[in-house]
């Protein structure tokens, strides 16, 4: 059974790419915004992810709404399951609705995330015990209708599949479809929307080992396999100081597959605060290493930071626990919310003033010259 959403007429394949006049100066770089630098290395954008409740920050609202910093846009929790589907067949847009007006009033690319994930599941998911047709049938009724209803995008069809040690993580999809889920649910997305970028996202893929390693066996046998994939989510939660040497390399291995990839979650972050001034400038290093990595490999995209100011909710360090995927509450980094005493891992600081990171995502961008 396969349930019809309501359309929403909005395609970010629509959006135009800005003409480049000529590249920046040296002396541009403390004003270029993010997104223009991205277009200036031949990008489509430099994005953001954000939450509907972050809308009523004016200032934070001001930055997220220009188009020469940002310009695409991720719906950090509108678009998961259980916000969309808190019943089975009862679907509610509302709050990723608002985000997608805002890409498309500003002219930004919309990223959908995500159709299947092993966190921030309905009790109605997780309570009932499930025959694999019937966990099919519930797979692809959910990624057809998201996907339709938000079509135009591109999506996370399947997001972190993969323990760290490359083994299938043991999730309810995993343990009662095997692999087969993957399939079920990319064939739904590209049925819905044929037009849509189909990604794969994951964390812990930003250099070479294990885990990587299975997610390019995973689309070499997706490829073979006929099943619609258009590319490779690499979110870059990264710790300053600890960031691959081999990213460029990595990044490589993957197109060459046949697919696209797009840096999707970028943070950078410090394990104690606060951070001293030779903290800051590694930082900046390693922003412009993960940056300028996507900026060498032509295919890949564009990059996305995990929402770009080190601010936190008032009464943040009482309100959560370890389990940040539980949280309802947290707004702007979720660092600070799943590894106490940690943070500071965005461009601009918790006042909204760039950081030295801000610099390293241009200069990143400026190595593509």
């Amino acid at each position: 059974m396969i349930l019809f959403a309501t359309l929403l007429p909005f395609a970010a394949a629509s959006v135009i790419s800005r003409s480049v006049d000529r590249l920046p100066t040296q002396e541009d770089t403390s004003t270029i915004g993010l997104n223009d630098a991205a277009h200036y290395a031949n990008k489509l954008y430099f994005g953001t992810a954000t939450n509907y409740g972050e809308f009523n920050d004016t200032m934070y609202f001001h930055l997220l709404d220009d188009i020469h910093m940002f310009g695409q846009l991720t719906p950090a929790k509108a678009m998961k399951w259980a916000k969309t589907e808190p019943e089975r067949g009862v679907f509610t847009f509302e709050q990723g609705d608002q985000i997608a007006a805002l890409a498309r009033q500003s002219g930004k690319y919309l990223r959908g995330h995500n159709c299947v994930w092993y966190n921030r599941l309905p009790a109605w998911v997780t309570n009932t015990t499930w025959t694999a047709p019937e966990l099919a049938e519930v797979v692809q009724e959910h990624c057809y209708n998201i996907v339709r209803h938000w079509r135009g995008q591109i999506w996370d069809v399947i997001n972190e599949p993969f323990n760290d040690d490359g083994t299938w993580r043991e999730t309810l999809w995993y343990t009662t479809l095997g692999t087969k889920y993957i399939s079920l649910a990319l064939h739904a997305a590209s049925k819905a929307d044929p037009h849509a970028k189909l990604y794969i996202n994951e964390y812990n893929i930003t250099g070479t080992g294990p885990k990587a390693t299975s997610m390019k066996k995973l689309i070499k046998d997706l490829k073979l396999a006929g099943v619609p994939i258009d590319g490779v989510g690499v979110q870059a939660h990264e710790v300053v100081g600890k960031v691959p040497n081999d990213i460029r390399k990595n990044l490589e291995e993957f197109v060459a597959l046949g697919v696209e990839v797009a840096i999707t979650e970028l943070d950078v972050m410090f394990y104690t605060l606060p951070p001293d001034e030779a903290g800051l400038q590694q930082q900046r290093k390693d922003f412009e290493t993960i940056v300028g990595a996507c900026a060498a490999v032509e295919r890949c995209v564009g990059v996305t930071v995990w929402d770009f100011t080190d601010k936190v909710s008032p009464g943040i360090a009482t309100v959560f626990t370890s389990h940040y995927h539980r949280s309802t509450c947290l707004k702007y980094s979720w660092i600070p919310g799943t590894f106490p005493g940690s943070g500071d891992a965005c461009p601009w600081d918790n006042n909204l003033q760039k950081k030295p990171a801000y610099y390293g995502i241009v200069n990143g961008f400026e190595k593509k010259r």
